[in-house]
């Protein structure tokens, strides 16, 4: 099949490589049928000038073995950089859920970024003046110890239909090219059902369709991210969303940290999961029971985040298309076990699943990278171009 394309990734790099680097990032990638990756802007300098961008750039040519693409992260007052620095797959907006200069949360700051430019926002949403609240009222006792799952309480789905709703209006006042991230409530859903223009896209993440706050009883604060894993129902509408084209892509949002700092007490515990290498065996295991087809996988995963992304050449087995490929053994039935995994973090949410469908081999720019287990040697991606007219 081709080659996946995960839209979003945060390979900490730079400034948290214990956690992930480019390299590690993007071994794990191919390891899992990624053979390219759009990495967010909130590392250590944010990606948020020229010379940030240019930076990791020239890291990525000489350590990743996948193909490689950046945002370029949005603060209140970097309009220049944001139409103007090249190449990059989009500008990020975290609407909330960031601290420092990448939190764009005030009204006259989206406003301007909406109305300047041409090129596709992607945007974290979730109401920065609703979670603070919440976190007040949920968190104001002394002295006490609060469970992960109230994370799903404070931020709960009126976080994330407020600041959607706020992205779609601003994306219908401009004209502007709009994609939602990680979209992950049934409200959600229902908006965008109702009237999702034509210049709007959204993804969903295996994260929101694999796991409910139930899992939090087993898995205290592994399965703590942003936004939230939500209350069982929420994976339905996900599906059903996908299903009827509501939802466009899938990415997974590969965010890893140390067991050791998710073991520290919430709120200290820090939020998202690693999944990049695991995605695509989870999408086919759920094909293997009828929740979705091969074909629904190829748009969801493979030619979907080329079209939304306007990646050209990526995402289709074709004459004239990039030799990008992954060869799957769908009969390969293997457990997830946190010593197998290759990402650095060294742990998945997903460990102790049987699942069906590992890739065998990885195929980048018609190299072998990945087989069947082992890592080729001398094997680069390289950076991805973007045609975002629509």
């Amino acid at each position: 099949m081709p080659g996946v394309i995960d839209p979003q990734v945060h390979f900490r790099d730079p400034g948290a490589s214990n956690k992930e680097d480019l390299g590690t990032g993007s071994r794990a990638a191919v390891r899992g049928g990624v053979t390219s990756f759009l990495d967010m802007p909130n590392t250590r300098p944010t990606t948020t000038t020229h010379s940030a961008l240019e930076a990791k750039l020239q890291r990525a040519s000489r350590i990743c073995v996948a193909n490689y693409g950046f945002f370029i992260g949005a603060t209140p007052d970097n309009l220049d950089v944001l139409n103007t620095a090249a190449p990059v797959c989009g500008i990020k907006i975290f609407m909330g859920a960031s601290t420092g200069d990448l939190l764009v949360d005030k009204e006259q700051d989206l406003d301007r970024i909406f109305s300047s430019g041409s090129r596709l926002i992607a945007v974290h949403a979730e109401d920065e003046e609703r979670i603070q609240e919440r976190m007040t009222h949920f968190l104001g006792q002394q002295n006490s110890r609060y469970p992960p799952s109230l994370h799903s309480e404070i931020r709960d789905p009126k976080c994330a239909l407020i600041a959607t709703e706020r992205a779609l209006n601003l994306s219908q006042r401009y004209g502007r090219r709009l994609h939602i991230l990680h979209l992950s409530t049934a409200e959600e859903v229902t908006r965008l059902r109702q009237g999702k223009p034509s210049q709007v896209t959204a993804e969903a993440l295996p994260n929101h369709l694999f796991l409910t706050t139930d899992d939090y009883d087993e898995q205290g604060s592994r399965v703590q991210m942003n936004p939230p894993i939500r209350r069982p129902g929420n994976e339905k509408a996900l599906w059903a969303g996908l299903k009827e084209g509501v939802l466009d892509i899938i990415a997974t949002d590969h965010a890893p940290h140390t067991l050791e700092e998710k073991s520290s007490p919430y709120p200290a515990s820090p939020s998202g999961m690693p999944g990049v290498e695991i995605s695509l065996p989870l999408m086919l295991t759920a094909m293997s029971v009828g929740r979705c087809t091969l074909q629904e996988i190829l748009k969801w995963m493979c030619q979907g985040p080329a079209e939304v992304y306007g990646i050209p050449n990526k995402g289709i087995i074709g004459e004239g298309y990039d030799a990008d490929l992954t060869l799957v053994d769908i009969d390969n039935i293997t457990e997830v076990r946190d010593e197998n995994v290759w990402s650095r973090a060294g742990w998945s949410p997903f460990s102790g699943r049987s699942l069906t469908g590992w890739p065998q081999i990885t195929i980048v720019g018609g190299q072998i990278v990945y087989d069947h287990g082992t890592l080729r040697e001398g094997v680069t991606g390289s950076a991805l171009s973007f045609n975002q007219t629509r």
